[in-house]
């Protein structure tokens, strides 16, 4: 049985907490890893932080829209457009499309966590 994590805890993996199309890992090291994510039309990554780690996101098919606090920005994505997360910011990644969305995400360098911003009943 997995334990759900309540807002705010920090936890090394998350990939059980949100449903995706196709997820890669493509490059793990200490302190750096690359991952490719598919996301459908309906798919999110939920809001969430990370505590050591910047996300930057790259796009490999389809439209992203990230949305961000401290400061509240909205970030659309095309193909070949990236953008970078710092760490501790909050954000929620989303599809923008109607077709699935395909995109890297570079995560370092620092200790991976995974830090959500909703308690998930």
């Amino acid at each position: 049985m997995t334990t759900t994590p309540e807002r705010g805890q920090s936890i090394p993996d998350a990939s059980h907490l949100y449903e995706v199309e196709r997820r890669a890992r493509h490059l793990e090291r200490p302190g750096f890893r690359i991952t490719e994510l598919q996301l459908s039309p309906d798919q999110t990554v939920p809001w969430h932080s990370h505590t050591h780690v910047g996300d930057t996101f790259y796009v490999l098919d389809g439209r992203m829209r990230l949305f961000l606090q401290a400061p509240k920005e909205s970030v659309e994505l095309g193909p070949g457009e990236s953008y970078a997360v710092a760490p501790g910011r909050p954000h929620l990644v989303t599809n923008a499309g109607d077709a699935s969305l395909t995109f890297l995400v570079l995560q370092g360098v620092g200790q991976y966590d995974y830090v959500p911003l909703v308690s998930r009943a």
